[in-house]
């Protein structure tokens, strides 16, 4: 059987229309020679997420997004999406948009929930869930930084404008003389300390000398040190407290008249005879300095003594 010219364009024609309108479903994110599922969930922004990006299942590549449309006046956004598995899962598992790397653009993860009679079915509506990209979380840390950066500008700015009204041609005058100071001040220092250097130097043998005498005081302290440590500080303090305590008995008989010290002390009879005694004592020898005569008698050829003869200055 032999077709015409125009029964084969025709035919060629159909086929190009076919192949057209399969791949256009295909670029599209649907396949028409399978039979998936289609879902959908709806979005505030979706941004970076496109038609034919992937969509997957713990990682695994099972659909793609086929559209991505206006879903009212307030602006939300629903996502078509196909999945091309039998894999099941529950209508309240979450449809979650991730990635938005540098280069690459986002993707669709179903965060799949197990629960039995709740399967998901063909044109059942997910819930939606955006997950901050790596853009996202660039931005939000640097934020809070680039803040930080515009208040220290600000401040070195400001800082910069004080410090610039500070160092007026006065101040700049007075700095300078102040350095001029400082410089003079170091100079005077290095000359003393070469001075000291010299002074060092000539009488180090002296220095040395007087290091050592310092280490044998020190020694010599140590060692009266520890003779102090090795005496009895308990038998000291005892004997010490029999002797405070025996002088206290001796002071509390002489103020209550006992003994002979004690009499002296409280008893005016005894008194006053010593004091008489003692003055007798001083006639007595007053009169044998001026009477020699009364009390030596030196005799040679036999003379009588001269009577004696009372003093009128006698004690009775």
């Amino acid at each position: 059987m032999k077709f015409t010219r125009e029964v084969k364009t025709g035919i060629l024609a159909i086929c190009a229309i076919a192949l057209l309108i399969f791949g256009y479903s295909f670029l599209k994110g649907k396949n028409l020679l399978e039979d998936d599922r289609t879902f959908y969930a709806v979005y505030d922004n979706v941004e970076g997420l496109i038609p034919s990006s992937p969509v997957t299942i713990n990682g695994l590549v099972v659909g793609q997004v086929v559209s991505i449309k206006f879903a009212d006046t307030k602006g939300n956004l629903v996502v078509e999406f196909n999945v091309d598995s039998d894999f099941t899962f529950s209508k309240n598992s979450m449809a979650k948009v991730y990635g938005g790397g540098l280069i690459g653009g986002k993707s669709l993860a179903i965060i799949p929930i197990y629960e039995q009679g709740l399967d998901a079915k063909d044109k059942d509506t997910l819930p939606g869930k955006i997950e901050s990209g790596l853009l996202e979380l660039v931005n939000d840390k640097l934020a809070p930084l680039q803040e930080k950066l515009e208040a220290a500008i600000t401040d070195a700015d400001t800082l910069l404008t004080s410090v610039n009204g500070i160092l007026n041609v006065d101040n700049k005058n007075n700095l300078n003389s102040i350095f001029k100071d400082l410089s003079a001040t170091v100079k005077n220092f290095k000359s003393a300390s070469g001075s000291l250097n010299n002074i060092l130097s000539t009488n180090e043998a002296k220095i040395g000398v007087t290091l050592e005498n310092l280490n044998k005081m020190s020694t010599n302290l140590n060692k009266v040190s520890d003779s102090l440590a090795q005496i009895n500080i308990a038998k000291l303090g005892r004997e010490l407290e029999v002797v405070l305590t025996n002088f206290e008995k001796i002071s509390k008989d002489l103020n209550s008249g006992k003994g002979t010290a004690g009499k002296l002390l409280k008893d005016d009879k005894l008194y006053n005879n010593l004091e008489k005694t003692s003055k007798q004592l001083e006639l007595l020898l007053q009169d044998l300095r001026l009477n020699p005569k009364r009390y030596v008698h030196i005799s040679v050829f036999g003379k009588k003594n001269t009577p004696y003869e009372t003093p009128t200055d006698s004690i009775h």
